[in-house]
């Protein structure tokens, strides 16, 4: 699936270009529906709402990048709260209040994942208006993050961040069906940072020129890198160092918007891999385990959370973290204190 999108969004090209009028379609009813939300906005929120999101298709390192923006909001004195729809999940019961126990099939892999990465509260709830309303409730936190919001157009909200990826960028540029798009580009124009992982070019600073990336320009576009930090053991919780895959025969896996990324990042590793794609967001099941005599079996966090209940003794856990440069998290806290002033904690 994985390559045919490839071959149809951000290969050469726009093989789907009869599909044009379904692109038209989808652009009149996003913009309308844009309009209709920030026309509703009557009031701000009473703490500022930081969101992340992209306005491609599929995976671009959201959640990594969420996870930092955590850490160096909480840095700075902040209390972050992240607010998640809870892709794939399926509660009862909304807001949903997600723990490191919380299980995937009620809050969603990401919402976990996130949840274990930061230790902060993330609410779960398909109304991000009323997961919001619901954590200032409850006083978790004085800032809220949205992760993969940008297209909650309900939300209010006081700095927004666009993320790409930095070797598939806007692809054939066209809206979906025929391309990769949410959005035009020209959404671009709003947001307050662009930032792109795995970026060819950057300067001293981190910035991103906009050669460096077709078809996108921002004065705020920032390089971001993923950094393997450590591999864990999901049966026995031993670690070890990503360094410790060069020369390991290993059979990957990954469930996620752009699983190649995560191959890649192996092979840089030196691991001589049998690598598996399999559908974003995908429900794990025992048999999709199987590993061949010898091998290790290695995933991402975000399939870990799905796989620990039913995972063999050779399953591993590659964590990344993501690198961003001194100049962004200065402007980002800027932004946020020119916003609502210093925290209240």
């Amino acid at each position: 699936m994985t390559s045919l999108v490839d071959r149809l969004w951000y290969g050469k090209g726009r093989p789907l270009f009869l599909l044009s009028p379904l692109s038209w379609l989808y652009r009149a009813v996003a913009e309308a529906r844009r309009r209709k939300a920030i026309k509703a906005h009557t009031h701000k929120l009473p703490v500022p709402v930081v969101v992340v999101g992209n306005i491609t298709a599929g995976g671009t390192g959201k959640s990594p990048l969420t996870a930092w923006l955590v850490g160096t909001m909480q840095s700075a004195g902040w209390r972050p709260v992240v607010l998640s729809r809870g892709y794939g999940g399926n509660s009862s019961d909304y807001p949903l209040l997600v723990t490191e126990d919380t299980l995937p099939s009620l809050a969603g892999d990401e919402p976990v994942m996130l949840a274990q990465a930061t230790g902060v509260p993330v609410v779960v709830d398909p109304d991000r208006c009323r997961g919001a309303a619901f954590a200032l409730d409850n006083d978790l936190g004085d800032v809220l993050i949205s992760d993969d919001g940008l297209q909650h157009y309900r939300l209010p909200r006081d700095i927004e961040l666009s993320v790409f990826d930095g070797s598939r960028g806007v692809g054939n540029g066209a809206l979906i069906p025929v391309g990769p798009l949410r959005e035009p580009v020209s959404r671009l124009d709003t947001v307050d940072f662009v930032v792109v992982n795995g970026a060819a070019a950057a300067d001293d600073e981190g910035r991103v020129p906009p050669e460096a990336l077709s078809g996108i320009k921002h004065p705020q576009m920032y390089a971001m890198d993923l950094q393997p930090t450590r591999l864990v053991n999901l049966k026995t919780g031993e670690t070890r160092s990503p360094e410790s895959l060069q020369g390991q025969k290993i059979r990957s896996i990954a469930g996620i918007g752009n699983p190649a990324r995560f191959f890649d990042t192996l092979k840089g590793l030196g691991a001589k891999q049998i690598a598996v794609p399999f559908p974003d967001h995908h429900r794990f099941r025992p048999e999709d385990l199987g590993a061949e005599s010898g091998h290790m079996l290695v995933m991402t966090a975000k399939d870990g959370v799905k796989c620990r209940s039913f995972a063999p003794d050779n399953a591993w856990v590659l964590y990344v973290e993501a690198r961003l440069p001194k100049a962004f998290s200065e402007s980002f806290l800027e932004k946020l204190r020119a916003s609502f002033g210093a925290p209240t904690s």
